[in-house]
């Protein structure tokens, strides 16, 4: 008949654990962790450390002069001037494009093979805050990210019968098809979404790519519209985007 052996913690460290694991009466003891624990610890440091100067723009790097290797310095700086000239040669938009729906195949789902379309469908009303926030927002974004089309048209006149209180509604366009869509602003965060919730979408999207020295820079907090007196620059907004489709 079997006999039982006391055992009192099988992953103990004993003389008589390691006696009964020889016997196979007890499992081999499973490795410890912190081995890799610290091998993840000391990746992730070295993975911070070697990264360091990612999103840092060229005055950022200059600062840097006393604290960094030369060589290593100066290859970023080669590497960011690199980054920002492929930035400028793409950044052939720049501006919000008024749309036409008798445009739509050339302007988006053409284009969408060059670059990222967006098309941003307004209320009809002068009443929707949220088409106002984001007609702001747009005009912003398409300043700022000038290798990305940013276009506008009002929703009825896109899509027949299209109702206000689905408005705002973003398309979102790429090698043709439609990548994302948004309905109103509830899937960001409504009245109150910024530029950094639609650039998280962006950087989601793979229109933009983390490290983008755009996202680093002081320009984001400055095109930032203010959240304060939407009603009033959002009407202003509205007023300047009747004169625009006029």
């Amino acid at each position: 008949m079997p006999v039982n052996v006391p055992v009192d913690d099988p992953n103990a460290d004993t003389e008589w654990n390691d006696i009964l694991r020889k016997k196979g009466i007890i499992p081999e003891k499973p490795p410890s962790p912190t081995p890799m624990i610290k091998e993840a610890l000391e990746q992730a440091r070295q993975l911070a450390h070697d990264n360091r100067l990612e999103g840092k723009d060229l005055d950022e790097l200059d600062e840097l002069e006393d604290d960094e290797d030369e060589d290593f310095l100066d290859s970023y700086r080669q590497k960011r001037m690199q980054e920002l000239a492929t930035l400028q040669n793409a950044s052939i938009y720049n501006q919000v494009y008024p749309l036409q729906k008798s445009e739509w195949s050339t302007e988006v789902t053409e284009a969408s093979n060059k670059a990222w379309v967006l098309v941003l469908l307004t209320s009809s009303s002068g009443t929707n805050d949220e088409s106002r926030l984001m007609i702001e927002l747009w005009r912003a974004l398409a300043k700022k990210f000038g290798d990305i089309k940013f276009c506008q048209i009002r929703g009825d006149l896109c899509i027949e019968g299209y109702p206000d209180r689905n408005c705002p509604t973003v398309l979102v366009y790429k090698d043709g098809d439609v990548k994302r869509q948004i309905v109103t602003l509830k899937e960001l965060r409504g009245d109150s979404t910024g530029m950094d919730d639609v650039q998280k979408m962006l950087l989601e999207l793979g229109a933009i790519k983390h490290g983008d020295s755009r996202l680093a820079s002081q320009a984001a907090k400055e095109n930032e519209p203010p959240r304060r007196g939407i009603q009033q620059s959002a009407r202003q907004a509205a007023d300047e985007e009747d004169s625009d489709f006029d």
